[in-house]
């Protein structure tokens, strides 16, 4: 059957749209710092190590940005409604079958499945929203998708923290179900078929090698703790994921239409801006999967308190990112940028401090600069890659800025988490305790922290010198970014233009920049231009 391509009617059932793919888009993005909150009891549940744990929040968000932009051009193709349908339903069926699973294995595997309904569900929300908003509506319903996408992360965490104060970590899937259906009843009663019969053919191949790539590259991070940093197989592990993503490139460069066309990369400020997107949530990722176990198995905090403990991070974050715009007309987006990143730096190695008695001002004295410097940064970091491009790729633009922001988060939690696993191993020391148990206690602080007594006041210990370690190792890669950026945009100023970012999960130049620029995903096959029609990443 045909679909139907909509070029931004106006029409009265815009308004139930809307709120349809918010719930949706909501559903997606929520759940991928959400769960962070419950490993501690998700450790206990299921015995889970370290290695084990990471593997459960990163599962979701490596098959995510693994798969973002072919779903997205999927979605493009083949009908976005078509696209949110099967989305949201492999989304709610894994989250039926995770409430079932008692071991880390199976919830690791589930987490991959909802990965995928959710690489399907988020690029098909904002171009329903282009595809059926007419382009005098389309700037505010963007910026009202891009709030939701914003907040919704951090809602996700206070959701989990409060379910965990009566249920178990089960409960968030329960929650998933919940969502999922009301999204799929909404999308079945209100949302239009939408497609773009100009898009061009899938670069499967493309597609594959990347997945492929990014895989082994992931897994061999993730498992080195396990099987040792330079082991051949952590060694070789990463150099098959390079050289994959390596061929990668070499394929890209000779298609007509690929996946993401590694010449745009030319553009130093294009360069640059991916680079700060990258590292920004490379940080804010590994940071969340660390400091909240520390709250909760170290502090003795409960799920709630810890999930609130993070808001002065987001109070500081705000006010920041709505000065940007005016701080980089006065003093140049290129310094405002760079010292975000120095401030993001500099709260890592203050919050690297802390142990298992420090005051919650220490932490607070870490958490307010990082948030400064992520508010700071974003938004010249989304201009310069946005303003590096003509206006018929400004598509690719917030492509590559939603797939530099998920990959982040996905090696962010894969490095981080595995310094942390690895820092821990080797520092907890256990003399004349059973071999046994302590191989119990080695695999994590939540299983540790059942066998009490001493055992458990030396796991604290050897985690703190692991999160230190890691918190470090974060604060180095994100000076360097610094660096990089700095040198990248060496008299190549950013164009101090619009946008400041709702959150660390949203970049606000989708709002003014992602869908009406024609070309953009979900813009009208009308507005677009032969010129258009150009490698992309679609």
């Amino acid at each position: 059957m045909a679909v139907r391509e909509r070029s931004g009617t106006s029409g009265p059932g815009q308004g139930p749209v809307m709120v349809v793919v918010c719930v949706a888009l909501a559903t997606v993005v929520a759940a991928m710092a959400s769960l962070n909150v419950a490993l501690p009891d998700i450790a206990r549940s299921t015995r889970a190590s370290q290695t084990q744990l990471a593997w459960v929040v990163d599962a979701y968000s490596l098959i995510f940005s693994s798969l973002l932009l072919p779903a997205g051009a999927l979605g493009d193709r083949y009908g976005r409604r078509r696209a949110l349908l099967i989305g949201l339903a492999v989304f709610g069926t894994g989250s039926v079958v995770a409430m079932t699973v008692s071991t880390a294995g199976a919830l690791i595997v589930l987490r991959g499945v909802l990965g995928l309904g959710a690489a399907l569900v988020m690029p098909a929300t904002l171009s329903t929203i282009t595809a059926t908003f007419p382009e005098a509506q389309r700037p505010r319903a963007v910026a009202t998708w891009a709030a939701v996408a914003g907040g919704s992360a951090v809602i996700g965490l206070l959701a989990t923290g409060l379910l965990l104060e009566a249920f178990s970590w089960r409960s968030l899937f329960a929650l998933n179900v919940v969502l999922a259906a009301a999204a799929i009843a909404g999308t079945l009663r209100f949302v239009p078929e939408s497609a773009d019969r100009h898009a061009p053919r899938l670069d499967a191949v493309g597609a594959i090698v990347a997945v492929v790539g990014l895989v082994a590259l992931v897994y061999s991070v993730i498992e080195a703790p396990n099987a040792g940093w330079l082991s051949a197989r952590t060694l070789g592990g990463i150099a098959a994921g390079l050289g994959v993503l390596g061929g990668f490139v070499a394929w890209e460069l000779r298609q007509a239409h690929p996946l993401l066309d590694p010449r745009l990369f030319r553009h130093r400020a294009f360069s640059a801006g991916t680079l700060s997107i990258l590292v920004q949530f490379f940080a804010f990722f590994g940071f969340i999967f660390v400091v909240l176990q520390y709250l909760q198995l170290v502090r003795g905090d409960s799920a709630l308190l810890a999930a609130v403990s993070m808001l002065p991070m987001a109070a500081a974050m705000m006010p920041v990112a709505r000065q940007t715009p005016r701080l980089a007309a006065h003093l140049g987006a290129r310094n405002v940028c760079v010292a975000g990143l120095v401030l993001i730096a500099t709260g890592l190695v203050m919050l690297s401090r802390v142990d298992a008695t420090s005051s919650y001002w220490l932490i607070v004295a870490g958490l307010v600069p990082l948030g400064a410097g992520m508010g700071a940064a974003m938004a010249p970091a989304t201009t310069a890659i946005t303003e590096a491009l003509p206006a018929s790729k400004q598509g690719v633009g917030s492509a590559v800025n939603d797939l530099a922001r998920e990959l982040g988060g996905a090696l962010g939690i894969a490095v981080i988490g595995s310094v942390l696993a690895a820092s821990y191993r080797s520092s907890l020391d256990l003399p004349g305790q059973p071999s046994a148990l302590a191989e119990q206690a080695r695999s994590s602080l939540a299983v540790a922290s059942h066998l009490g007594g001493a055992v458990q006041a030396h796991a604290q210990d050897a985690f703190v010198s692991g999160m230190r370690t890691a918190l470090l190792c974060a604060a180095v890669a994100v000076t360097l970014a610094a660096a990089g950026v700095a040198a990248l945009l060496r008299n190549h100023g950013i164009p101090a233009s619009p946008a400041s970012p709702a959150s660390p999960s949203s970049p606000a130049s989708e709002v003014s920049e992602a869908s009406p620029v024609p070309g953009a995903p979900g813009a009208p096959a009308d507005a677009r231009t032969s010129d258009e029609l150009q490698p992309t990443t679609r």
